[in-house]
């Protein structure tokens, strides 16, 4: 099943944030597509929910060094 989600990313100053995140996000099994806009300091992900969660998601953006704001 295909699902999206939307979160808030505190620590994108720029492109180069955007990109290492997008990397991050890309390299998981099951992410099909990932948008970042450090302006808005969002990240987009649609992703198969048979193969990812959020909870995978959001531990990618961890590690790549950026904080997820809780909903």
């Amino acid at each position: 099943m295909i699902e999206s989600i939307s979160l808030t990313v505190i620590g994108m100053k720029c492109g180069g944030c955007e990109a290492n995140v997008k990397t991050e996000l890309n390299a998981i099994e099951g992410v099909l597509s990932v948008n970042a806009s450090a302006k808005d300091k969002k990240v987009w992900v649609e992703f198969d929910a048979d193969r990812t969660n959020p909870s995978a998601i959001t531990k990618a953006i961890i590690a790549a060094g950026f904080t997820v704001e809780a909903p």
